[in-house]
């Protein structure tokens, strides 16, 4: 199973939100969650205290498990 972390810039001065933008795969849950709060944090930090407070930037981030992709074209997955 690999696990997606997506994280997603957002200002509440605009009321929007940029699109998701795709950052690692885990192979777990727990792995992903930790990192996206870790991640949050550094580009929080990286967009800066005046950037966040004139535009109210906050990050947010989503653990989604990846469908699994077939190995050959045409080939049939059996679940």
């Amino acid at each position: 199973m690999k696990i997606a972390l997506f994280l997603i810039m957002c200002s509440g001065v605009a009321g929007e939100c940029m699109p998701p933008h795709h950052f690692n795969t885990y192979t777990n849950f727990y792995d992903c969650f930790e990192n996206g709060y870790k991640e949050s944090l550094i580009k929080t930090q990286e967009v800066g205290k005046e950037q966040v407070n004139e535009h109210q930037i906050y990050i947010k981030f989503n653990c989604a498990e990846q469908p699994l992709e077939q190995k050959e074209k045409g080939s049939k997955i059996n679940v």
